[in-house]
């Protein structure tokens, strides 16, 4: 099984600042530990983010550069987005074929949009799927606390599972390579 660990859209502007997602510190050293597991498995290790007009994300901007903390490694591939979902237009797909990779370690930002659709689409093309269900985040909508959505978007994860392709929520200390 070829497996490769997506890092989504962990930037400076959801780290910190008016956006900053819940538990963010503790969720970067999470995926420190996950990533430095997968290099040194030898794992494809994909660091994604996402773009748009304006001054929040906007390419090169200091909110578009990956986050303080961040560990990166120059072998990292990079994949830059302009929607939720990380294979709409972009190279990913010719990074992780289907066919060379079947399995997706994912995690990152925002549990509720990004990682929500890129993980749906995984999914959808065949790959099987582990989340690692504590390192993502979000922030509060208003309505419910970010705590609370990361929970109930695990649970719904961990029940999408199909004859195709599996999805697995686990936590990351929990995820081997």
């Amino acid at each position: 099984m070829t497996t490769a660990l997506l890092i989504i859209d962990v930037q400076q502007a959801l780290c910190s600042g008016e956006y900053e997602c819940f538990e963010i510190q503790r969720v970067i050293e999470t995926i420190n530990g996950l990533s430095a597991r997968a290099r040194k498995a030898g794992v494809a290790v994909v660091l994604i983010q996402h773009e748009e007009e304006g001054d929040l994300l906007k390419h090169g901007a200091p909110g578009w550069q990956l986050a303080q903390g961040l560990h990166t490694a120059p072998e990292d591939h990079r994949v830059r987005k302009t929607t939720g979902d990380s294979f709409y237009q972009t190279n990913l797909q010719k990074l992780v074929p289907v066919q060379d990779y079947d399995r997706l370690v994912i995690c990152g930002l925002q549990t509720d949009y990004c990682v929500n659709a890129t993980l749906r689409q995984a999914h959808q093309l065949g790959y099987d799927v582990v989340l690692a269900a504590d390192a993502h985040s979000t922030v509060d909508n208003g309505k419910t606390t970010a705590e609370d959505i990361i929970a109930e978007h695990n649970k719904d994860w961990a029940d999408l599972s199909s004859s195709v392709a599996r999805i697995d929520v686990v936590p990351a200390a929990e995820i081997r390579f």
